[in-house]
């Protein structure tokens, strides 16, 4: 049960004034975090300002600047109303030090006469322009008598909208929010707010929505960080509560004999590096504890996350029992079973697949297998956690790609076995900030190091205005014996797009390479996809032009050509996957960023980043502060948290204090159920990880 000092927050939105069904669906369409059923008072509290107007000037007309907001008063001389349909309505007043026109387009006559009578006086809001040498305004923010005015904020804060949402519509409605907040006990420490000197949670709110500067909407001004610091304490207590919960629940130790594990480095081409080596040191002493593993192995692309999580896998087997590897993609799947299984064979590991392909008599075939414990490693999609799939006597769950999958999937799959020990793994690498953010629950493995012999690879940004040269290098690198990857976002050609489609360029390629280019996109089948890619590994057709399917799970060492066609409509982590598909075997390879300009500030910025440095951890810092942390971790699809408040571009550093603060909290009062433990309890109910407190009253 929720406090019920808090029930004023969480009414329906449609309780405050002016909200009816229309303006709550379209505050429902802007608020992401608004559920299917309609905004709430919080949702609207929460949506914070992104800038503000400072309306506090009061000039006269002698002293306008042209493009600064103005409020000032006037009389109302003359209306001139248009002589043609397009032509504007326009009205001029005066103050004794000159005269301007005020321009309205497409205006009702009768609305105006009423708006500026003549010979009164009113006062205009707006930022004025030259026009011919005389001031005007185009149609003025604000136009008002002595008592509007008196109501007019003086700083008028802005905010993000959609259709049918307007600035004035969202701050009259914040407003009102305001009145239902009531004064709650304080959650923060008052020795950290003084040093801070961040105001209390509600004056907080009510300086956001009535800002009496500009800068107090600012990201970085006390108010928002405040509140930002609120939020991200509430999800480090959040997930510092679930891994309590985890570790009083207990494991099972599993203690590998070795056998296996040196089996298999004695079949690897290479010597494990140093951060391998540390990364399966901290597994095997995590399967080997009482307490339950929950790890997080970030690696670089090439680092060598499989073979870590292989010989994981091995501890597991060793002990009599079983894992499993789920991946996103069946392409990714097939590719760790390709990787896997010829290094697990020398093991005598027993290896299989289970993916949506599989049906009928050889599903059935395989679950019986696995249910009886005569495969010792299985790898697949999301049909591991089928209802239908049983273990004899699961151990480890691996999990890769982390970020596309949500934490109730990552629970399904470790339910399948008694106290299953969970590793997740992402090739793509995550700023720190998010790493504490997002799996503040979990121990951290980082894989910083490149596995020797692999060469860098050469990063050239190149204009589409030189594409004949592109077609032309292509053309040596494949006489040579060469494999080339060419990337385009879309399959089809699209109407509101300038893109180059896939099947468009593998025409164009075709038509200059006859019967040498093959194509893989998202929605051919299965099995036409593992023909191209077959064909392609084979030779045969040593250009593939592909859609970002091969993002992850190709690996191809011939290849050492990667282009990808208009590279600043891609995020940054995603430019570096695909480059990560070239430079996996000992040739030199080039990774070609073809663009189409005008480019913009942040594509360029994108762009030389990944021409500068091939570090993941490097490039995913620049991700995160170009783009903040929603679209980083693609979080809305993957069930991470994305903040209302808190901007990890802004308030990053906060992170670790929020860690460490909870931290403390949790050691003094597990429980939460001293003065400041109930306070803190109300906070956690406000941002909405209920879960935790329901972990509170279960134990």
């Amino acid at each position: 049960m929720r406090d019920s000092r808090l029930d004023p927050l969480f009414a329906e939105a449609t309780t405050l004034p002016g909200v009816g069904p229309k303006v709550a669906k379209a505050l429902g369409r802007l608020l992401p975090d608004a559920r299917p059923e309609g905004p709430r008072v919080v949702d609207v509290l929460f949506h914070a300002p992104s800038g503000a107007i400072d309306r506090r000037a009061r000039p006269t007309i002698s002293e306008l600047v042209a493009g600064e907001v103005a409020t000032l008063e006037v009389e109302v001389e003359r209306h001139q109303p248009p002589r043609s349909p397009r032509a504007p309505y326009r009205v001029v007043v005066a103050d004794p030090t000159g005269a301007m026109t005020l321009v309205f387009f497409r205006a009702q006559a009768g609305y105006i006469e009423r708006l500026l009578p003549l010979g009164e006086k009113r006062w205009v809001s707006g930022a004025p322009e030259l026009f011919d040498g005389a001031f005007q305004m185009v149609h003025p923010s604000h136009v008002l008598d002595a008592e509007g005015l008196a109501k007019l904020p003086p700083v008028e804060p802005t905010y993000p909208l959609v259709e049918g949402v307007t600035h004035g519509l969202l701050a009259r409605t914040a407003r009102a929010a305001l009145e239902r907040t009531p004064e709650l006990p304080e959650w923060q420490n008052a020795a950290f707010l003084a040093q801070r000197d961040f105001p209390g949670f509600r004056t907080a709110l009510e300086t956001l929505h009535r800002p009496r500067r500009p800068g107090d909407v600012a990201p970085e001004g006390p108010a928002l960080t405040r509140l930002a610091y609120d939020e991200l304490l509430a999800n480090q207590l959040a997930l510092q509560l679930v891994r309590a919960r985890m570790r009083r629940l207990g494991g099972r130790a599993t203690v590998g004999d070795g056998r296996l594990s040196r089996k298999i480095e004695a079949a690897l081409s290479f010597a494990l590096t140093g951060a391998q080596t540390r990364a399966v040191a901290a597994i095997r002493a995590d399967l080997a504890s009482e307490t339950r593993m929950l790890r997080l192995l970030q690696g670089d692309v090439g680092s060598g996350k499989t073979v870590v999580a292989l010989l994981a896998a091995a501890t597991a087997i060793e002990a009599g029992r079983q894992a499993a590897l789920m991946a996103p993609t069946e392409i990714l799947a097939r590719q760790h079973l390709a990787t896997l299984e010829p290094l697990a064979a020398t093991a005598g590991i027993r290896v299989a697949v289970l993916t949506g392909r599989e049906k009928g008599r050889e599903r059935a075939s395989l679950l019986m297998r696995l249910e009886a414990g005569e495969v010792d490693l299985i790898v697949g999609t999301h049909a591991l956690f089928s209802d239908d799939v049983a273990f004899r006597d699961l151990a480890l769950a691996v999990v890769d790609e982390q970020h596309k999958f949500g934490v109730r999937q990552r629970l399904a799959l470790a339910s399948k076995g008694a106290a299953v020990d969970v590793l997740v793994m992402t090739a793509t690498p995550i700023p720190r900030t998010l790493v504490l953010t997002t799996f503040g629950d979990m121990d951290h493995s980082a894989l910083d190091e490149k596995p020797p012999g692999r060469t860098p690879i050469d990063t050239r940004l190149v204009s589409l205005e030189r594409l004949d040269e592109v077609y032309g290098a292509v053309g040596r690198a494949i006489e040579n014996g060469a494999r080339v990857y060419w990337v385009c976002p879309l399959v089809e050609q699209s109407e509101t797009l300038d893109v180059a489609a896939a099947e468009d360029r593998f025409g164009a390629l075709s038509e200059a390479f006859p019967g040498r280019v093959g194509l893989v996109h998202g929605r051919m089948k299965g099995a036409e996809k593992d023909a191209a890619v077959a064909r392609f590994v084979s030779g045969e057709t040593p250009i593939l032009v592909a859609t970002t399917v091969i993002e992850v799970g190709v690996n191809v060492p011939e290849a050492t050509v990667m282009v990808i066609e208009h590279a600043e409509r891609f995020g940054l982590a995603q430019l570096h996957q695909l480059r990560g598909r070239v430079g996996r075997g000992a040739g030199r390879s080039t990774c070609l960023l073809l663009w189409k300009g005008p480019l913009g500030e942040t594509a360029k910025a994108r762009l030389e980043t990944l021409r500068d440095t091939e570090d993941g951890f490097v490039i995913a810092e620049k991700d995160l502060e170009l783009r903040g942390e929603g679209e980083v971790l693609g979080a809305r699809q993957s069930g991470a948290p994305v903040f209302r408040l808190a901007r990890l571009e802004t308030h990053g550093a906060l992170v670790r204090v929020a860690h460490d603060d909870a931290g403390l909290i949790l050691s003094r009062d597990p429980n939460l159920t001293g003065e400041r433990g109930q306070a803190l309890r109300l906070l956690l109910h406000l941002f909405e990880r209920d879960a935790a407190v329901r972990l509170l009253r279960a134990g």
